[in-house]
């Protein structure tokens, strides 16, 4: 998507260890403008499909989720990072690496809100090593649910997780695909 490779050349700034700061207009700060257009492109990728709930995992991915769940007119589900008094025992749970904290977190839906009969978009506003998107899927495998595909902002293709999950059968819908990245810049995928 040219519009979102544009912006991450003109704000996004390339940190060491292969981060990707976006946070003027992806995480921190939102651009509901961009993010609309954004949720529409992948409304329209996925044109046909029945999907009824959105997936993502908290925190970043909810601004461009939630956006996504307002376009194809269904519900936003959000795996949790802690349990909270609020959330009963019977969730729907994985461990997910994160690239960016450099930690583990078990992650949890609700039952209440994730079951069989399910067609799920799981959207993120990053895909780098997948980690995310396997214990988001294994959450939806775990409910019975049927996973579409998953629609990504930025891919950092270099890092292999998209690669890894397409050849496993997964469909994966980038906006912008980041070949490669160093202090220097960064080349996007046609």
């Amino acid at each position: 998507m040219k519009e979102l490779e544009e912006r991450i050349r003109k704000d996004g700034k390339v940190k060491p260890g292969g981060v990707l700061k976006v946070d003027s207009f992806l995480n921190h700060q939102i651009d509901p403008q961009l993010l609309y257009a954004m949720a529409t492109e992948l409304k329209r990728l996925y044109a046909g499909v029945p999907i009824n709930k959105i997936l993502t995992v908290e925190a970043s991915g909810i601004a461009i989720a939630s956006m996504v769940g307002y376009v194809f007119s269904c519900p936003l589900v959000f795996a949790k990072k802690s349990k909270t008094i609020n959330i009963s025992d019977d969730v729907w749970s994985a461990d997910v690496v994160s690239f960016t904290h450099g930690g583990t977190n078990r992650v949890m839906v609700s039952k209440e809100y994730l079951g069989a009969g399910d067609c799920v978009l799981i959207v993120d506003d990053f895909l780098a090593t997948g980690a995310a998107l396997v214990g988001l899927k294994a959450i939806c495998e775990q409910a019975g649910a049927t996973v579409a595909g998953a629609g990504i902002a930025i891919e950092k293709v270099f890092q292999g997780g998209g690669n890894r999950l397409r050849a496993e059968g997964m469909r994966v819908e980038s906006l912008a695909k980041i070949r490669s990245m160093t202090d220097n810049g960064l080349e996007f995928e046609n």
